[in-house]
């Protein structure tokens, strides 16, 4: 069988490697891929767009693909899912409409809201004056988010008052992040320890994926501007077998049984970011609607079964007889980002790595690119380097090692992922 990713980050790289694995599978293309997928023997780059959805389909068909998984959120939100079933294509991913979860934080929190899932107060603004006013009435910190998509940058916690007026004048004066920033969702700022937790949905039921815990800020010990995420590690210790049954019944059901209500079929993969409170109390932060990443890298890395197999279940909606088997360790991916990332990340700097992948290690490709047998930085996260071992430490602890061994310039990274885990730990 044939098998199609679409987009060109970490995520897909750890898909496409994942899914090669199958012994169902016998060819793996992504569209565009990166510099590590150009570099797999039985994985082939297309050079074709995440956007160009019509060029995607008459690929699709040209060589008779037997599923096509959406990576990231983009194409998700212009529909791409929509187009592929018209076309009689099978794919995995929600549609258009399912896909607002993500694509809009405006509908989430209201979707939220309607079905009494909990999350964090909130209120939706356009207009400055009156975001102002909100601002001053509640006080901080404060969190402002950009209703529309921003590549995982579109959140600033404020921490005081000015610094929210400042976000919200960015957001719908400067025009910061597009018309992603159109309009501003304004919440209440939430404390306690924040988890991804990851299902796979066929419409009717879920497969939960290991919990996993992400670091979204640029700098050590949870300081500096948001990214897309400089690290993560799986499992994360704070879900125990009482808090995952607590998220199943309190999130993830209402959230599937909410969408059925509203009158739209959820298909896809659900991430829902979540704050858990020293009381293990939770609440929803956000959702995805397909996996995250890094958190992709160290999820796929402990994942035993058949992840194609599964996939392929879930777009025929049979996923109910089915269970996603784990390493017993743990797995941890370290983000080296490029120089001035997350801002104008510089780009076309030749990356060396001296590290062989194996079954305990492994050098993820996202913003790279392959020129003249050499590889060079083509984006801010430039590489996801994932370990695993029989605890968290030992996992960090080799993944840190690998680090060492990668050179290009500026390069940054996170000393610290995994280290509240291993505290808290103790």
């Amino acid at each position: 069988m044939k098998a199609l990713i679409i987009g060109n980050g970490g995520r897909e790289h750890a898909l496409a490697w994942k899914i090669e694995q199958s012994s169902l599978v016998d060819k793996v293309f992504v569209a565009p891929g990166n510099g590590g997928t150009a570099l797999e023997e039985k994985i082939e780059n297309i050079n074709i767009s995440v956007n160009d959805i019509d060029k995607l389909v008459s690929f699709a068909k040209e060589e008779k693909v037997d599923l096509t998984i959406i990576g990231p959120e983009v194409p998700l939100s212009k529909g791409i899912v929509d187009t592929f079933i018209e076309n009689k294509l099978k794919v995995f991913g929600p549609k258009k409409l399912a896909a607002q979860l993500e694509s809009s934080k405006d509908f989430a929190k209201s979707f939220m809201y309607r079905h009494q899932i909990p999350t964090a107060k909130y209120k939706t603004f356009t207009n400055i004056k009156d975001a102002h006013e909100y601002i001053n009435k509640e006080g901080a910190p404060i969190v402002i988010k950009a209703d529309g998509l921003a590549a995982g940058k579109g959140v600033i916690v404020a921490m005081n008052v000015k610094e929210a007026m400042v976000a919200v004048e960015s957001m719908l004066e400067d025009n910061l992040f597009g018309d992603a920033g159109a309009r501003v969702v304004i919440e209440e700022f939430l404390t306690g320890e924040e988890v991804s937790f990851i299902v796979i949905c066929d419409g009717n039921s879920i497969l939960p994926l290991a919990s996993s815990q992400d670091h979204k800020r640029l700098l050590d010990s949870d300081l500096g501007p948001n990214t897309g995420g400089m690290g993560a590690y799986s499992p994360a210790p704070i879900v125990t077998k009482e808090l995952h049954k607590k998220i199943i019944t309190e999130i993830i059901e209402p959230t599937t049984e909410g969408m059925k209500k509203d009158g739209i079929e959820f298909t896809g993969f659900l991430y829902a970011g979540l704050m858990i409170d020293k009381e293990n109390n939770i609440k929803t932060l956000e959702f995805n609607c397909r996996m995250g990443d890094p958190e992709t890298q160290p999820i796929l890395f402990r994942l035993k079964s058949d992840l194609f197999e599964i996939l392929l279940a879930a777009s025929n909606k049979n996923i109910k007889n089915y269970e996603a088997n784990w390493d017993d360790g743990s797995s941890i991916t370290i983000v080296c980002a490029s120089e001035n990332y997350p801002n104008q990340p510089k780009i076309n700097d030749e990356i060396f790595n001296h590290n062989k992948n194996n079954n305990n290690s492994y050098i993820f490709h996202a913003g790279t690119k392959l020129k003249n047998n050499k590889i060079y930085t083509a984006g801010g996260r430039v590489l996801g380097v994932t370990a695993k071992g029989d605890s968290l430490k030992n996992a960090k602890d080799r993944a840190y090692d690998l680090v060492k061994d990668i050179k290009f310039k500026g390069m940054q990274y996170r000393t610290d992922i995994g280290k509240k885990a291993l505290e808290n730990d103790q």
